[in-house]
């Protein structure tokens, strides 16, 4: 009965997720809308998304089978941390300066920091660890899916894998995303009732008195307690420095997440109120639920004597609830680790085809090209992941290795934003020298040669190993122009040098003329890798044409034009002077005018001025900016006029008649 109920439910699942793949493939015309789906993520989808990332295959492990292996404080605490250091404080120091950065991966990123060589470095680390993160999701499904129906590992994974496939080459981020959504609201409903259910039938915290070694609070089913600041894992430090640092900061996936929302203000928003929904709704239920199985049939885990690991404790005492119910928070489990598995497989896929196959492969790719080549990447990508199942050590290892490779971005990514002087040399040498160094004890560790984890963790090592192999080296020479201590964000005609423009940097210093600020908008408006737009605004800034808001932070991707950048460029006449004053060209206000219109028209114009999702983006996110039109829609963005833009156009259409 319990199979049969099980396998109802997960053919209806599997089928939701299938037909949300076919539903937004729809909405994918070139590579931008495949991996981060036009910039066009609404603030209710993010939070979600974001919860669902959290909510993963990883978290219904790891959240009760720490409770289950150092009491309830285990469980909780490693939620806490994940949500608290990871999550939101990635989005209160991160979120503005990735939206206003404009690059669509973290490798992009590190090119427009320091060079070439780096993101190249960055995106194969990336790869591997993010390549590492969806075998560890399919093997904790697999292990909670077995754990409840008694079916082979091999079997889950391979169906696992299977699925991923087909639906997520399907639509990219724009399937992961309704995954998303049809994921939370699945594990909202089902985890907490599941708790409820456990409270009814065996009662509260009274229940767990009889906890084997005698205080579930502090002290797992075997008697140990979660360290604190020792350097081993696991530990309360090496859950901040793994699942915090590493997991969220050098993980190219949380990054297309923020890359990937309306404008800043949603990417900082969602992941806020995502990481309190995270603690509150799942964390601290699936971590009770750990000690409620610890409790009930403390002789079913290894650490009491049985066969069953501690990880697999949320599919045990599932099997206490009658089928019909049981069955639906194991398929809730099973959601959960497919989802956050196809974004970690849409992370990797974008890193390998934006910082890789376009690079290095095919530089001269189209949009139609580049699409095809996405989907042929994310196949081979799950090929190569299903052999990463096999690492041993169970999930808990697996996620922590995976980590552990994420480790050396976290450090470029941190010193880079706050840092002006560091550089290109200290990026290069930090990130070869952390990521030679894990592989020299990953080596050493699988072949018993030398065992790290008796010590500390790898990735303990490598953070270590490439902050200061990184310091040193960028001090050991010049950082670009903007580092060095004379440099004064200010332009006069003292500080700065003669350049020679490119007919590209005149296209830069237009769209700063009318008001775009941020290098985002003018890297999706000129349809360009951030490399070539970055580039310009060095020339720009060095030339006095332009001037940043600061050196640090979201500022740093902050423009201005200067009255020397003006002076450079074609006289605009009456009309065009009055519309630049108010942040706009003729182009913004014959979108205005048909947005006034019919708003239904907005794909048409797009079409007929020949602009793709990425420029739509950008000039839609100016004209929100400067209160003319206002964006909705849950899913698919929807513009809507204001009093404002309303008023420009009868302004600009009066002017025409005259």
């Amino acid at each position: 009965m319990v199979n049969i109920a099980f396998s109802i439910y997960a053919i209806i699942f599997l089928a939701l997720l299938i037909g949300s793949g076919f539903i937004a493939k729809k909405w994918v015309s070139d590579s931008d809308d495949f991996i981060i789906a036009g910039r066009e993520i609404s603030l209710p989808v993010n939070i979600l998304g974001v919860v669902a990332i959290g909510f993963a295959g990883t978290s219904i492990t790891l959240a009760p089978g720490f409770s289950v292996l150092y009491g309830i404080k285990g469980g909780i605490f490693w939620g806490v941390i994940y949500s608290l250091f990871g999550l939101l404080l990635y989005a209160n120091l991160f979120a503005d300066f990735i939206r206003r950065s404009g690059a669509q991966t973290l490798p992009e990123y590190f090119e427009t920091r320091y060079d070439g060589k780096v993101r190249g470095l960055v995106a194969i680390t990336s790869v591997i660890g993010m390549c590492g993160i969806l075998a560890n999701n399919i093997v904790s499904l697999s292990s909670i899916v077995s754990g409840y129906t008694g079916w082979p590992v091999f079997i889950i994974t391979a169906v696992g894998f299977l699925v991923i496939l087909i639906f997520a080459t399907m639509s990219g981020m724009w399937a992961t995303t309704i995954t998303d959504f049809i994921q939370v609201t699945i594990g909202t409903i089902a985890v907490p009732v599941f708790l409820m259910i456990l409270v009814r039938k065996y009662g509260g915290m009274e229940y767990f008195n009889t906890w084997l070694s005698g205080d579930w609070i502090n002290q797992g089913l075997s008697g140990a307690s979660l360290p604190g600041l020792s350097m081993k894992y696991p530990s309360v430090i090496t859950f901040a420095i793994l699942f915090g640092t590493a997991l969220v900061w050098g993980n190219n996936y949380y990054w297309i997440k923020i890359a990937s929302c309306r404008n800043e203000k949603v990417a900082r928003k969602s992941y806020t109120i995502g990481s309190l929904y995270l603690i509150i709704v799942f964390m601290i239920p699936l971590s009770f639920i750990g000690i409620y199985a610890g409790t009930t049939m403390p002789e079913t885990f290894t650490l009491a004597g049985g066969t069953i690991a501690h990880t697999a404790a949320y599919g045990v005492i599932a099997r206490v609830i009658t089928p019909l119910l049981g069955s639906v928070f194991i398929v809730g489990a099973a959601a959960a680790a497919l989802s956050t598995s196809s974004t970690s497989a849409m992370g990797a896929t974008s890193t390998a085809t934006r910082d890789i196959y376009k690079r290095m492969i095919n530089k001269n790719a189209t949009p139609k090209e580049t699409l095809k080549a996405s989907k042929g990447i994310m196949a081979l990508i799950i090929l190569v992941t299903w052999g990463m199942t096999f690492f041993p050590g169970g999930p808990t290892y697996l996620f922590a290795f995976a980590n552990a490779w994420l480790t050396p971005p976290a450090v470029l990514l941190l010193l880079g934003a706050l840092w002006p002087r560091f550089n290109s040399r200290g990026a290069f040498w930090g990130v070869l020298s952390g990521m030679t160094t894990m592989i020299a004890l990953t080596i050493a560790e699988l072949t018993g040669t030398f065992v790290i984890g008796n010590w500390t963790h790898m990735a303990i090592v490598g953070f270590s190993v490439s902050l200061v192999v990184g310091v040193i080296a960028a001090l050991s020479t010049s950082p670009k122009y903007y580092g060095i201590s004379e440099w004064n964000i200010k332009a006069n005609e003292n500080n700065r040098k003669d350049i020679k423009l490119e007919a590209f940097d005149l296209k830069v210093l237009e769209m700063i003329r009318i008001g775009h600020q941020y290098l985002s908008d003018i890297t999706d408006g000129l349809k360009v890798d951030s490399k070539i737009s970055n580039e310009s605004i060095e020339r720009l800034d060095q030339g006095g044409y332009i001037e940043r808001s600061g050196l640090v932070g979201s500022k740093f991707f902050t423009f201005s034009i200067t009255k020397n950048g003006e002076a450079i460029l074609p006289k605009l006449n009456e009309n065009e002077s009055r519309m630049m004053k108010e942040y706009l060209n003729s182009k913004y206000v014959d979108f205005l005018e048909i947005v006034l219109e019919d708003s239904y028209k907005v794909g048409k114009f797009a079409k007929d001025h020949d602009m793709g999702s990425l420029q739509m983006s950008s000039m839609i996110s100016h004209l929100t900016r400067r209160g003319y039109i206002i964006e909705k829609g849950m899913f698919k963005r929807k513009v809507e006029i204001t009093d404002k833009g309303k008023s420009i156009v009868s302004k600009y259409k009066n002017a025409k008649l005259a």
